[in-house]
């Protein structure tokens, strides 16, 4: 999702809203053997609207933009498959349950995130997530993975996708955003724009030095110039998210 106060439900489901959209521009095609955490989010009739990641056999860290009207029943997370239309890969498992950051209200105010707890454990190797600041810092390396679309108003990538980005300054995200939490969220990419995640990417991984250092979530555009990707802060939650993944039931 990209921009101010995004129709997120629009932006998830792959709609037409120039504010809110998380996708992977200029990125490249990789292997979910090689990312057994990357993970995507159906609806009933198995369309993908957003991504995930496997932090626990059955524990999904997602977006609460893309949680939020999630129906137990009906959705699904889809683990071990990297190209959708190959439904013979992978496995569609069922969604228990569905918990949101109390305080989440909309994606740009910051708590954008949610835990998904599984019906059963997934087949794949579960993310660590990441806890203090070491991750933070200006320039780090990380890489952010999905489906969603690979230009602002392109398709929707029928593969895995993922796209190298380097943490942005806290004080350089604060001039492109005016709504930048630094206590609450992370910026990646470059500033001449043409590297992003976008629309149907949300809720997905920016992963660095081998964790979970965020959850993509919003901007505006997709890899504009000056508009970097905005994602959830995983340190900043760090506490809350064990309690749902460790000792929830």
């Amino acid at each position: 999702m990209r921009l101010g106060v995004l129709v997120l439900v629009l932006m998830a489901l792959g709609g037409g809203v120039a504010a809110a959209e998380p996708r992977v521009v200029g990125g490249s095609r990789v292997s979910v053997e090689d990312y057994p955490w990357v993970v995507y989010l159906t609806d009933s009739k198995g369309n993908q609207f957003c991504g995930g990641t496997l932090v626990a056999p059955t524990k999904v860290v997602t977006a609460a933009h893309c949680a939020g009207g999630l129906a137990p029943k009906t959705a699904r997370v889809v683990v071990g498959r990297e190209d959708k239309r190959d439904t013979r890969r992978g496995v569609a498992l069922p969604v228990a349950d569905v918990w949101t950051h109390p305080e989440y209200v909309t994606a740009d105010r910051g708590h954008d995130v949610a835990v998904l707890t599984l019906t059963r454990a997934a087949p794949g190797t579960p993310l660590e997530l990441a806890g203090g600041d070491a991750l933070y810092a200006a320039g780090t390396r990380a890489t952010a993975f999905g489906w969603g679309r690979t230009s602002e108003q392109g398709a929707m990538s029928q593969f895995l996708m993922a796209v190298g980005l380097p943490v942005v300054s806290d004080e350089s995200c604060e001039q492109s955003y005016a709504l930048y939490k630094p206590e609450l969220m992370v910026c990646a990419g470059v500033p001449e724009g043409g590297l992003d995640t976008c629309q149907g990417d949300s809720g997905g991984p920016l992963v660095a030095g081998g964790k979970l250092i965020g959850v993509t979530s919003w901007g505006e555009g997709c890899a504009r110039e000056g508009k970097p990707g905005v994602y959830s802060r995983i340190s900043a939650y760090r506490a809350e998210l064990d309690r749902q993944i460790h000792d929830a039931v």
